[in-house]
C-alpha cells in the first residue's frame, strides 16, 4: 500500500528532472546580463529632450483671481448661512422627513453649494503652489512662495470655518 504513493511521487520527480535536462528553455538564465555589469559611476548620457515648461505666470494675476474667488465664495456662504441657521434652529428636534427638517436640509444643501467658489479657489491655489514650487525647484522660475502661501492660508481658514459651521448645523438635526 505504501509503495503506490511512493512510486507516483518518484515518477513525478523524475519527470521534472527529465524536463530540466531536456533543454530548460522555459527557465530564466542565471548568466550575467548587460545591465548587471554596467558601470554605475559614469552616468549614462541622457537624451536631450527639452522638458515641458511649467506655466508660471509672470505676474500674480492668477493669484489675485483665485484670492478674489475665495473671498466671493466666503461672502456667498455668509449670505446663505443666516437662512440655513434660522431653518435649522426651527427644525431642531423635528422628526426626520418632516417639513421643517426637509426645509433645513435643503437650506444646508444650498449652503454647501454657496461655498463651491471657496473650495475650488483653494484647490486652484494648491495647484498653483505646487506648480510654482516645482518650477522654482527645477530652476525655471525664481522668487518666493510667500504670496501664494498667504492666499492659501486665508482660503484654507475660510474653508475650515465653513466646514465647522456646516457640521454644527448638521449636528442640530436628527440624522437618518
Amino acid at each position: 500500500m505504501m509503495l503506490r504513493p511512493l512510486l507516483s511521487s518518484l515518477a513525478l520527480f523524475l519527470t521534472g528532472c527529465a524536463a530540466a535536462v531536456g533543454g530548460g528553455d522555459g527557465y530564466p538564465s542565471l548568466a550575467r546580463r548587460p545591465v548587471e555589469s554596467q558601470d554605475y559611476e559614469t552616468p549614462a548620457a541622457a537624451p536631450s529632450v527639452p522638458a515641458p515648461a511649467v506655466a508660471v505666470p509672470a505676474d500674480d494675476a492668477e493669484l489675485s483671481r483665485y484670492a478674489a474667488q475665495a473671498s466671493a465664495g466666503a461672502a456667498n456662504f455668509d449670505k446663505a448661512y443666516a437662512d440655513a441657521e434660522r431653518l435649522t434652529r426651527a427644525a431642531s428636534g423635528a422628526a426626520i422627513s418632516s417639513d421643517p427638517w426637509v426645509a433645513a436640509q435643503a437650506a444646508i444643501s444650498a449652503l454647501e453649494a454657496a461655498r463651491n467658489d471657496s473650495v475650488s479657489a483653494l484647490a486652484a491655489l494648491d495647484t498653483l503652489y505646487t506648480e510654482r514650487t516645482n518650477a522654482i525647484a527645477d530652476g525655471k522660475a525664481t522668487g518666493t512662495l510667500d504670496a501664494i502661501d498667504a492666499a492659501r492660508g486665508q482660503a484654507l481658514a475660510a474653508v475650515d470655518a465653513q466646514n465647522d459651521r456646516l457640521d454644527a448645523l448638521k449636528a442640530k438635526l436628527a440624522q437618518p
